[in-house]
C-alpha cells in the first residue's frame, strides 16, 4: 500500500493571500469603478532594465545558430555566471572562490531544497514573524520547529541566549515582513553562537540590495567566522526585477563541514542528481546584472523603490505610527492605530481608502497588531496611497 509524505497533512492552511484576493476580488464586485492601490504582495513593477533584455535577446540569438547553441548547462551554474557572481563579492571584500557560487531558479527553490543536506532530525529555529514558506517546507520534511517570537521591544530582532536550541537557524535580512536588519553586532552573536554549538545558518539575502547603509553587512560573510557555519541564499527577483524570469544563487564555503562530511560537496551532489540547471538564456541576462551598465541600471530601479518608502514613511510619521523597516528594505511593518487586529485596519484600508496591504497576522502570531506594506508599487500610486493614508487616519 502507497503511503504519502502525511506531514503534508499538519500544514496550516495558507490562507493569507488567498483571503486577500478573495476580500480584493469582492470589493471590486460591488465597486467596479474604484481602482485599488496594491502594497500587498511584494512583486515589482519596473521591467528588466537594457542591460538585461539586451543579453537576453543576444542569448536567444545564439541559441539559432549551431555554432553557438547551448543545450544542457551544467547542473550546478555557467562557469560564467558563477565566476562573475564571486567577483561581485570580492569586490565587496569577501573572499569567495568560483565554485562555492551555486547557480539556482530562485531563492524560494532553493530555501526549500537546501533541506536536502540535514537529518530530518535536526531542528529548525524560525524567527518570527517569518516568511511563511520557511514553516511549510520544514514541516513537510517533518521536522521539529522552534519557533522564535520577536517584537516592538527588540525591533525584531531577537538574538540568542541560553534557551536557544536548534541545530538550523533561519536568518533574513533585510527581513520579510518586517524590514528589519540586523548591524553587524547582532549579526556576529548569531555566529558566534552557531560555531559554538555546531548549528548552521540559512540566511536569506534576497534583500540585500536595498542597503544603502555602509555600517550595516549586506552579506552574512562579512562576519568573521561566518565561513564555517553559514549558507547564503540570494536572489535577483528583487535586486534585478527576475520575479518573473526566475534567477538565484546559493554560497555554500568549503569551510562549512559538519561529521566529516563538506556540505559544498555535498549539495554538488544533490544539484547533478536532482536538477539540469538553470537555462543558457536567463544565465547570459543574468550576468549582464553585475556588468557596470547593470549595476547602474538596477541601481536606478532600486531607487525609486526606495523612494516610495520614503513616500509612505513620510505619511506615517505625520500620522505617528510606529513602524520598522523601509530604510533599508523593500517593506514597512507598522503597528496598527488604535490596538486594531491586523485583518480589521486591512478591512478598513480596503473599504475607505481603497489601500491593499498585507495583515500581520498572516506571518506568524506575533504578527498580530501590525501590517505590511510592501514598496515595489508605481510611484504614482504610493504617492496616492499616502495621502489617502493620512487622510483617512
Amino acid at each position: 500500500m502507497l503511503i504519502p509524505n502525511m506531514n503534508y497533512s499538519h500544514l496550516k492552511d495558507s490562507y493569507l493571500f488567498y483571503n486577500i484576493a478573495q476580500k480584493t476580488k469582492a470589493y471590486l464586485a460591488e465597486h467596479p469603478e474604484q481602482h485599488l492601490y496594491r502594497m500587498g504582495i511584494g512583486d515589482v513593477s519596473l521591467p528588466l532594465c537594457d542591460a538585461v533584455i539586451k543579453g537576453l535577446h543576444r542569448a536567444a540569438d545564439d541559441q539559432a545558430e549551431a555554432a553557438t547553441f547551448n543545450g544542457y548547462m551544467p547542473e550546478c551554474g555557467a562557469p560564467f555566471l558563477r565566476a562573475v557572481v564571486a567577483e561581485h563579492y570580492r569586490s565587496r571584500g569577501i573572499s569567495l572562490e568560483d565554485d562555492e557560487v551555486f547557480i539556482s531558479s530562485g531563492a524560494s527553490d532553493e530555501l526549500g531544497d537546501i533541506l536536502d543536506l540535514f537529518d530530518r532530525s535536526n531542528r529548525s529555529l524560525i524567527i518570527e514573524p517569518a516568511y511563511p514558506a520557511y514553516v511549510d517546507a520544514n514541516v513537510i520534511g517533518g521536522r521539529e520547529i522552534v519557533h522564535l517570537p520577536s517584537s516592538r521591544e527588540n525591533g525584531f530582532l531577537p538574538l540568542p541566549d541560553e534557551n536557544t536550541n536548534a541545530e538550523l537557524i533561519y536568518i533574513c535580512s533585510p527581513n520579510n515582513p518586517t524590514g528589519a536588519v540586523f548591524d553587524r553586532s547582532g549579526l556576529s552573536r548569531w555566529v558566534e553562537w552557531a560555531n559554538e554549538h555546531g548549528s548552521v545558518i540559512l540566511f536569506d539575502a534576497a534583500y540585500e540590495a536595498f542597503i544603502g547603509d555602509d555600517e550595516l553587512p549586506r552579506s552574512i560573510f562579512e562576519i568573521e567566522g561566518a565561513r564555517t557555519c553559514a549558507i547564503e541564499i540570494c536572489s535577483l527577483s528583487k535586486t534585478a526585477g527576475f520575479t518573473g524570469t526566475r534567477l538565484g544563487y546559493t554560497v555554500i564555503p568549503k569551510e562549512l563541514k559538519r561529521c566529516g562530511l563538506c556540505l559544498n560537496d555535498m549539495w554538488i551532489r544533490s544539484r547533478t542528481t536532482k536538477t539540469n540547471g538553470v537555462s543558457y538564456v536567463i544565465q547570459r541576462a543574468a550576468a549582464e546584472v553585475f556588468t557596470p551598465d547593470g549595476q547602474r541600471q538596477i541601481g536606478e530601479n532600486i531607487a525609486v523603490y526606495k523612494q516610495n518608502a520614503r513616500t509612505l514613511m513620510q505619511a506615517l510619521d505625520a500620522l505617528g505610527i510606529w513602524y520598522t523597516g523601509g530604510r533599508n528594505a523593500p517593506y514597512i511593518w507598522l503597528e496598527c492605530p488604535n490596538k486594531m487586529g491586523s485583518w480589521e485596519f486591512f478591512d478598513l484600508l480596503l473599504h475607505k481608502a481603497q489601500i491593499v496591504g498585507t495583515p500581520g497576522e498572516g506571518f506568524g502570531k506575533c504578527g498580530e497588531g501590525f501590517f505590511r506594506f510592501s514598496t515595489f508599487g508605481s510611484p504614482e500610486d504610493t504617492r496616492e496611497a499616502a495621502e489617502r493614508l493620512k487622510a483617512l487616519l
